[in-house]
């Protein structure tokens, strides 16, 4: 047994178990709360309401009913409820000034963060398979990108997505957290919680290590590699149009692809460790607030297909008797 263990050990035998924890939330100064409170609760309805319209349109307008737009759908629905996991918990306790969160809630915020991070990790490979098929083999998208193999991918990123979270979420309830139960995060962050426990945590940080290759840095390069077979084949038959054509496809998706990886793996693989905390609270906020908020914007609302599909729609509200 490690020496750290053994402390673990120790703490544990020498303190009872905690019933609940308590969330020290931003780093931001007390005064500052309200202006917080108010940016924060701006950028969580912008986050659920342009998602929302994201998924109304495609559902109403038959033009969006492709692959590409069936995809989006999946991720507007997960972006919302990814923020929703973490959101309303820390604007509440902004709003009272409460900070805490009981055992059990603390564990399935960690399993339901892990499931719907890890499920827009697999939608954004599968968005770059299909991105892939549409510039690299367009005369045969329609066969390969057919229902069936849609749902498919979708049904895979659920399994294999509710299978990771699963998986951390029964190591973490099996750790104790012996009278140590200040959390500096505004959520149950998994390594936070992994640095709180009395227990031996080997297990969990070796699962965090392989388990993230597979369901992070494996899509990631995935993607890469798509978008180098993308940029291979527009430069293959140069022209203003094809390049337009797939920095207009690829673009947008490409950018949050890189916000959103490039976030994660700095946060869990080049992990502070200085005493403060407050660096991953900021990546934390970026990845699970910002970049749901930004989606929107950049997929969709830019996107001359869904400013069609929003026009036909209020058209229709407008003329309707």
């Amino acid at each position: 047994m490690t020496s750290k263990a053994k402390e673990k050990k120790m703490r544990r035998d020498n303190e009872s178990s905690v019933s609940e924890f308590l969330l020290l939330g931003l780093p931001v100064w007390t005064e500052n709360q309200g202006i917080y409170y108010t940016l924060f609760l701006v950028m969580y309805l912008t986050t659920v309401l342009g998602n929302l319209l994201i998924i109304l349109l495609i559902r109403l307008d038959s033009c969006l009913h492709t692959p590409m737009y069936f995809f989006l759908s999946h991720l507007a629905f997960t972006d919302i409820s990814y923020s929703s996991v973490t959101a309303p918990k820390m604007l509440m306790n902004m709003h009272t000034q409460s900070q805490s969160i009981s055992h059990s809630g603390c564990i399935s915020q960690v399993y339901f963060f892990l499931l719907f991070g890890c499920l827009d990790s697999f939608l954004l490979t599968s968005m770059a398979y299909d991105r892939y098929v549409a510039i690299c083999h367009p005369l045969h998208y329609t066969t390969i990108m057919s229902q069936k193999l849609c749902f498919l991918l979708v049904t895979v990123s659920w399994v294999l997505s509710c299978t990771n979270a699963l998986l951390h979420t029964l190591l973490l309830a099996r750790l104790s957290f012996c009278g140590h139960n200040i959390l500096p995060h505004f959520f149950c962050d998994l390594s936070t919680l992994l640095k709180l426990s009395s227990s031996d945590t080997t297990v969990n940080e070796l699962i965090i290590v392989t388990v993230g290759a597979v369901v992070i840095t494996l899509p990631f390069i995935y993607i890469l590699v798509s978008y180098g077979l993308i940029g291979a084949t527009t430069l293959k038959v140069p022209s203003t149009k094809g390049i337009g054509k797939a920095l207009s496809t690829c673009g947008s998706h490409l950018s949050v692809v890189s916000l959103y990886y490039g976030a994660i793996i700095g946060l869990y693989f080049f992990p502070s460790y200085s005493e403060s905390n407050d660096k991953d609270v900021i990546v934390a906020v970026f990845y699970s607030l910002v970049t749901p908020m930004l989606n929107p914007f950049i997929y969709s609302l830019r996107n001359r297909d869904m400013k069609g599909a929003l026009g036909n729609v209020l058209s229709r509200g407008k003329f309707s008797p």
